[in-house]
């Protein structure tokens, strides 16, 4: 099964990224703006004023350096699995990040996979107190 693969070095403490991948007030501030706590910790990311949802469940959240979520909904991404792994290094910390088990490599696969190319980047700015706001908006497009 193929997976989405990427790193980026943030210069902050796991501790101040840990939230922002295993919250849904964290998602909220570079992810998607609307964002839904449910039972059992799991969070639902809205696009399209709700017409795409995807639900995350949480696998493993484990402060300050894991957070796993399986996503449950979304187009191609029922069964994938969300994986943050911080790794301390210094004053700064390397963020591995997943997007694990895709059933295929389909056209879907390559958008979503340059699509959290720039999340990354925007929670990186986040984490490092520069904020730019979730990337899509509640009426915007997602991916």
């Amino acid at each position: 099964m193929p997976n989405i693969v990427h790193s980026i070095t943030i210069a902050a403490p796991a501790e101040r990224i840990h939230p922002l991948v295993s919250t849904g007030k964290g998602l909220s501030q570079w992810w998607s703006a609307d964002v839904t706590e449910l039972a059992g910790g799991v969070i639902e990311l809205g696009f399209f004023n709700r017409g795409t949802v995807y639900a995350l469940k949480p696998v493993s959240i484990l402060p300050p350096l894991d957070a796993v979520w399986l996503c449950t909904s979304g187009k191609e991404w029922a069964g994938t699995r969300i994986v943050f792994k911080l790794e301390r290094n210094s004053a700064k910390t390397l963020l591995r990040f997943t997007h694990a088990d895709w059933a295929a490599e389909t056209e879907y696969f390559i958008s979503c996979n340059t699509t959290w190319g720039a999340l990354l980047f925007r929670l990186r700015a986040a984490a490092e107190g520069q904020p730019q706001g979730p990337l899509f908006l509640a009426n915007s497009l997602a991916y």
